[in-house]
């Protein structure tokens, strides 16, 4: 009689649990509707989307004699750097505005500025499709006051379609240090 492989297996339910497609990027989404309105979409990706939120950490026992290092008692979290990325295959005024990090916008001129205003910072929504328990579930990043840091990049093929490469990331304000600049949501939309 063979053995059963007690640890070769996938959960009964990982298809309720597995996020598909590339997502979308967007201004604004309502999570109670999981809606999102045509004019907050920022445009078409290609290569899909990525995002991460990445800790620092302080640990005050590495220069304390006979303490190990990563004592969790002594380790304080520093602050958490969070980026959404990839490619633009699409661009309009108000997202090479957007792109061009700090800068003003009129009848489809963009002009660059050396300085950063409050106005340069809004929220970006990563939108996914998530299978949930019958289909109908999403995951969502919101990405608080967004500042595409990775610069304004252009990218032209012959025979093949512009790209814009973007690094957004989120950042903390003063009114509220205490707020890390992302929410995840994992969720059924409600019908």
């Amino acid at each position: 009689m063979a053995e059963k492989q007690r640890f070769t297996r996938v959960p009964v339910n990982a298809f309720k649990k597995i996020v598909i497609n590339a997502g979308i990027l967007a201004t604004n989404f309502n999570t109670e509707r999981a809606e999102v309105e045509e004019e907050n979409l920022l445009g078409a990706t290609s290569g899909g989307i990525s995002f991460s939120a990445t800790p620092t950490f302080k640990d005050y026992g590495e220069d304390i004699d006979n303490c190990p290092a990563n004592t969790k008692e002594l380790k304080r979290l520093d602050s958490i750097e969070t980026k959404i990325s990839g490619t633009m295959v699409t661009i309009d005024a108000p997202l090479a505005k957007k792109l061009a990090v700090a800068a003003d916008e009129a009848n489809g001129k963009i002009v660059p500025r050396d300085f950063l205003e409050d106005e340069d910072f809004s929220d970006i929504w990563l939108i996914g499709d998530y299978t949930g328990d019958d289909g109908t579930g999403f995951i969502a990043v919101r990405l608080i006051n967004a500042l595409n840091t990775g610069g304004l990049q252009i990218t032209t093929q012959n025979k093949g379609k512009g790209q814009f490469a973007f690094e957004f990331t989120g950042h903390y304000s003063l009114a509220d240090t205490t707020v890390v600049p992302y929410e995840l949501y994992v969720m059924k939309a409600v019908a």
